[in-house]
């Protein structure tokens, strides 16, 4: 604006802007007659022209996403990537542990070529070699199947073992009635794989046969076992010494508990009831977490246990672990079943006292194992 009294005008910076009253009667002009409204505010075009002149602002990236680093916290980053390298090596060192302990077991020719029955049945041995340093010298030469079991998987999942008494009478296929660990000596692991067969109908799927020195190193290799008796022992012939109760023994102590039975009035049937309570005692330290989580006590055991092994062909150091797990199975599932027994004091013509059973009882027995119907004896 000029100043008073001045001759100066005011120089337009722009297009000059009506003054309100010319604004007022345009408006009126236009048809809105002499109703005062209030006209609408003019657009300001310097704010039009800054709007459109102004460039478009774009959202920046988080930090994050620009650099492409996850949200994951770095710490649970770090422990992922330690697992996956953990499970890498620990792959690595059982595979390679597995691949060693197979190698050394020593394989024979022991499957028959019977029609196969239903469920996988392993037939396992306890072989009482003389030439090994842990049996005692008792008289006894050459090699016997001192110890048998047979361990069944039905199709329907349920396991069952069974101990086989070396002293029952059975025919022997090529040489007639028998006791049972006869069988092995005349023919080896063939013969006797032939002679269970006929015995309780099953197909023997798989032969595995442990060595009784075997049994000194594998338990050596993971300690001690923890086994029970209900009386005082001391027996000559096994060399079993031990208090009644519950105590850890170390492997040569094993050996004795499942190879003692003189001193015992039941014999060999006393003697099943120990060597079934080893095996249960024996799963139950294998599986600890002492064992499992300590490698050199795995290779110990990966060592002793397959190289006392002997097993039939194609029967690998998977299908021992199966078994393994199987008889796990068995001996959790309660009381163990019992092969029926018609008379045990049977004296025959060539063999001495044996253990007679009925054949009906027999079939009827094992033909319930084989589908898995069978029931345990209540606890």
């Amino acid at each position: 604006r000029a100043r008073p009294r001045s001759s100066a005008r005011p120089v337009p910076t722009g297009a000059s802007r009506p003054e309100p009253r010319e604004q007022q009667r345009a408006w009126q002009s236009a048809g809105h007659g002499g109703v005062h409204h209030r006209p609408p505010e003019e657009e300001d075009p310097r704010t039009a022209a800054e709007e459109l002149a102004e460039p478009r602002r774009e959202r920046r990236p988080s930090p994050s996403r620009r650099r492409g680093v996850s949200r994951i916290p770095r710490p649970v980053r770090l422990g992922a990537t330690l697992l996956a390298l953990l499970l890498v090596i620990g792959c690595g060192w059982f595979g390679g542990l597995a691949l060693w302990a197979d190698s050394r077991i020593e394989h024979v020719d022991a499957l028959s070529e019977a029609a196969d029955t239903p469920g996988t049945t392993w037939l396992i041995a306890g072989s009482d070699r003389r030439d090994g340093a842990a049996v005692s010298e008792d008289g006894t030469t050459g090699q016997r199947a001192d110890t048998m079991m047979l361990l069944h998987k039905a199709d329907n999942g349920r396991t069952y073992l069974v101990s086989l008494p070396r002293d029952t009478l059975v025919d022997i296929p090529g040489h007639g009635g028998y006791k049972l660990n006869a069988a092995y000596a005349f023919g080896g692991p063939s013969l006797l794989v032939q002679t269970v067969e006929q015995f309780t109908g099953l197909t023997i799927d798989h032969y595995v046969e442990v060595g009784f020195d075997g049994v000194t190193g594998v338990v050596d290799a993971v300690g001690t076992v923890n086994l029970c008796i209900d009386r005082d022992v001391d027996d000559e012939k096994s060399g079993l010494k031990m208090t009644e109760g519950c105590h850890d023994v170390g492997g040569e102590q094993a050996l004795a508990f499942v190879r003692a039975r003189y001193f015992d009035p039941t014999a060999d049937l006393g003697r099943q009831q120990r060597q079934q309570q080893f095996v249960g005692a024996l799963m139950d330290r294998v599986t600890s977490p002492g064992v499992l989580l300590n490698p050199v006590t795995q290779a110990r055991l990966a060592g002793a246990g397959s190289g006392s092994l002997r097993t039939s062909e194609g029967t690998g150091l998977v299908d021992v672990g199966r078994m393994g797990l199987a008889m796990r199975g068995a001996m959790k599932g309660g009381p163990s079943l019992q092969m029926p027994i018609e008379d045990p004091e049977y004296h025959t013509k060539h063999s001495g006292v044996a253990i007679l059973t009925d054949e009906e009882d027999i079939a009827a027995f094992f033909g319930a194992i084989q589908d898995g119907t069978a029931e345990p004896p209540a606890a």
